[in-house]
């Protein structure tokens, strides 16, 4: 790569860095295009004078697809905390509308977003109408690499979280109830003895998902139990699995309420102390909306009816 000195800087734009954001994500220009709602060729135009502009090639294109030059994962490296920061001055501006009265990038993990965001919103809309709250469910890998690259502001997680770079305020515990087919219920102690769960033939969420690891976690399935050969990517889908009859599975208590109408599955409690899942709003360490954030958790915790927990 040339010196510092050698190419113009300030013709680079940000329009230009977010394009080669994209572009270096998706390793397609299709895809890449279809992201950022633009044409395929204007996104070829801006790589092509950007990469003029640093005089040095940051794709290469060959027959298999295309992928980043060695001068290419570096400029990655730069445009990836360059655009974090523009974010961060994005949100100053968001911030000078007050608490919570402008715009909030949210990411969720899909156990929580299904079950949180009805009565989230609604609080929302009651108590900070002007905020303007954008929503994205996923994994929590995924909301983490979102929360560095300056896509979201914040993420709804469960905790542990093995990254050291982003910050955490604790929201509140979510304990565990066990789904069962309807018909098995009633050979079932109720409440459940933890002990019992590794008797259960348990159906998991896919991998990736939190909630798997903390089921295998809380009930030692690897070795004390039979897992079903089944899995999927929602909580719902798993429920109409144990509605059929084809196992049981852990339940949070936030999905109790939406899900116990099936009168195929029966939810029963675990003997105190429940296992629990304690969930947390986690944030970049350099964020300027620390005031919002904290507004954000303190609504999040009081639409469930929960007393928040101390902010970390």
């Amino acid at each position: 790569m040339q010196s510092r000195s050698a190419y113009p800087i300030g013709m680079i734009t940000i329009r230009q860095l977010r394009y080669f954001q994209a572009l270096s994500e998706t390793l397609h220009f299709g895809r890449a295009a279809k992201r950022l709602n633009i044409s395929q060729p204007a996104l070829s135009g801006q790589i092509a004078q950007m990469e003029a502009e640093m005089q040095s090639a940051l794709f290469t294109r060959g027959p298999a697809g295309i992928c980043l030059t060695a001068d290419g994962e570096l400029v990655a490296e730069r445009v990836h905390r360059i655009l974090a920061e523009v974010q961060e001055l994005e949100s100053l501006a968001d911030r000078s509308a007050g608490v919570l009265g402008k715009r909030l990038r949210v990411g969720m993990i899909a156990t929580v977003a299904p079950y949180l965001l009805p009565r989230l919103l609604s609080s929302l809309a009651r108590e900070y109408p002007n905020l303007e709250c954008q929503v994205r469910e996923s994994i929590t890998a995924r909301l983490i690499g979102d929360l560095r690259h300056g896509e979201i502001d914040c993420a709804v997680v469960a905790l542990p979280l093995d990254y050291a770079d982003v910050e955490t305020i604790p929201l509140f515990e979510d304990p565990f109830h066990l789904a069962v087919p309807a018909r098995e219920a009633a050979a079932l102690p109720s409440p459940v003895p933890v002990d019992e769960l590794g008797s259960q033939r348990m159906i998991l969420l896919e991998e990736g998902h939190c909630m798997r690891a903390q089921a295998l976690d809380v009930c030692r399935i690897a070795s004390n139990s039979e897992l079903a050969s089944l899995a999927a990517t929602s909580l719902t889908t798993i429920l109409r699995m144990v509605a059929g009859g084809l196992g049981s599975t852990l339940l949070p208590e936030m999905a109790v309420t939406d899900e116990a109408r099936s009168e195929d599955i029966a939810i029963l409690p675990i003997e105190d102390p429940a296992p629990y899942r304690q969930l947390a709003l986690v944030f970049r360490p350099t964020s300027a909306r620390r005031r919002d954030l904290e507004a954000f958790a303190d609504i999040i915790c009081r639409s469930m009816e929960k007393p928040c927990k101390n902010v970390a």
